[in-house]
């Protein structure tokens, strides 16, 4: 027997290979899913299951095209409905895989059908828990992305959550390790660990949630803090229950090179947003006006879902030469999968040809702390609350970013004003949108809060503004 986590650190997401005496399975796979068949294929093992165990939200799922691939069987805890053909288990079966059997624990609370997968070897002993977005290190999964669907509020989904972790899954032995579906960084929990694999013992000394000392005290711990979803999460669990383009057409769709005149036309006649993937300092000294920037070499795919939102949106890439695949891919992975193309040759290509550009004033943290008036300047801080909570610039504006379409509204572009981020990344992708929609007099600040601190323009201060403009 042996266990493989593929864990994606953009999406913080693990994927799961398992293997036993010729035989495989895949759980919750990425949307391209050649790499595990080439997997199988080196280790000469047959794909035997697909198991999902929920309506992702977060990501696109490849089970649909590695079930057609190989010919497995979808796999899904109980009450899941599909709009293609799958197996809907029963709680409790068992489904022998090599040597081992996986056996399905149907535990509702995150989703009406979100399921664990429990592995045990050839003797019965019980050695892994797939938990899915039930049980996380450090957390559980949030109760509030259900509601709607199943017709319940978020309390009433954190009942169900107790009472599947307390009926399901605290019972388990402690040595029983836990591979869940998400690590730090994803919008599905709230206070993930680093780690990536744990013990359930470990689990149940530490994580908050299984500490709480009744029912209604852990519903009260796991609804408080939730931030709103990401607005792509509802599109996501759509296209994974009902079914979605293969991943070979999508990139094969993606990857047409287009010229500077075709690109132009295309941007001029389809409506589609030009995303531009190249680094924060190559996109502030040229970019296509009115583009927007959100870096590959970042949390790429979470950004462009929680900012653009409908996966249907046309795209038109710029990235870096030899970034076109990659950018496709990621995109693919969160639903978008409506790119029209990219331009060839990159920017490069645009500029030389004589096309209009523009560029973001970039300041460096030494140049803002030599100018900038603490008194009297505008300076827009787009961290996080709790970033921003734990220190910043003194009397600064904290608007977050994934709030940009809330408050951008609110600026007086007369007045010139500094943005800045933690490190430069989420403020250039802040500064596109900006010049996008008209708003041109400020500085984005490169190095963002990290460069500025070191400068010395910091200050531990909790007062939270909530208007843009000072009086």
């Amino acid at each position: 027997m042996k266990i493989e986590q593929i864990y994606t650190g953009c999406l913080a997401q693990g994927a799961y290979y398992i293997t036993s005496n010729g035989e495989a399975a895949i759980i919750d796979p990425l949307r391209e899913v050649q790499p595990y068949l080439d997997r199988a294929t080196k280790d000469g093992v047959k794909i035997k299951y697909v198991f999902e165990t929920h309506f992702h939200a977060d990501f696109v799922s490849g089970h649909l095209d590695l079930s057609q691939k190989t010919g497995a069987p979808i796999i899904y805890g109980p009450t899941a409905v599909t709009e293609f053909k799958a197996t809907i288990a029963k709680d409790g079966e068992e489904f022998k895989l090599g040597n081992v059997t996986i056996k399905v624990l149907h535990t509702p609370g995150h989703t009406m059908e979100s399921t664990c997968f429990l592995l045990t070897d050839e003797n019965g002993k019980d050695v892994a828990l797939f938990s899915g977005d039930t049980l996380f290190l450090g957390d559980v999964g949030r109760p509030d992305l259900a509601q709607k669907s199943a017709s319940m509020t978020q309390e009433q989904l954190a009942g169900l959550l107790y009472d599947s972790l307390n009926t399901k899954i605290m019972p388990l032995a402690d040595d029983v390790i836990v591979y869940p579906a998400h690590g730090a960084g994803s919008a599905c929990g709230k206070n993930m660990m680093k780690e990536t694999v744990d013990t359930l013992g470990n689990q149940k000394k530490m994580n908050y949630a299984l500490n709480q000392p009744n029912k209604e005290a852990f519903i009260a711990a796991v609804t408080d803090g939730l931030t709103p979803p990401p607005g792509y999460f509802g599109m996501n669990v759509a296209m994974n229950k009902k079914g979605y383009e293969s991943f070979d057409t999508v990139l094969n769709k993606g990857l047409r090179a287009l010229s500077v005149v075709e690109f132009e036309a295309a941007a001029e006649t389809t409506e589609a947003l030009v995303l531009d993937t190249r680094a924060a300092s190559e996109f502030a000294k040229g970019f296509i006006p009115r583009s927007i920037n959100i870096g590959i070499a970042g949390d790429f795919a979470p950004w462009v879902g929680a900012l653009i939102k409908d996966v249907n949106q046309p795209i038109l890439l710029v990235t870096e030469v030899g970034k076109e695949e990659e950018a496709v891919t990621r995109l693919s992975r969160v639903g978008f999968d409506n790119v029209l193309g990219y331009l060839n040759g990159s920017f490069n290509n645009w500029k030389n040809s004589g096309k209009e550009i523009d560029t973001v004033n970039r300041i460096t943290a030494t140049q803002f702390a030599g100018e900038v008036n603490i008194k009297s300047d505008v300076v827009i801080d787009i961290r996080r609350e709790s970033e921003y909570r734990a220190e910043h610039v003194e009397d600064a504006y904290n608007k977050p970013l994934d709030q940009i379409n809330n408050w951008f509204a609110e600026i007086n572009d007369e007045k010139p004003f500094y943005i800045h981020c933690a490190g430069g990344y989420r403020s250039m992708i802040g500064a596109s949108i900006l010049k996008s929609r008209g708003v041109h007099n400020f500085k984005e600040i490169e190095g963002g809060f990290k460069a500025i601190a070191e400068a010395g323009v910091a200050k531990t201060d909790f007062v939270c503004q909530s208007k843009l403009q000072k009086s």
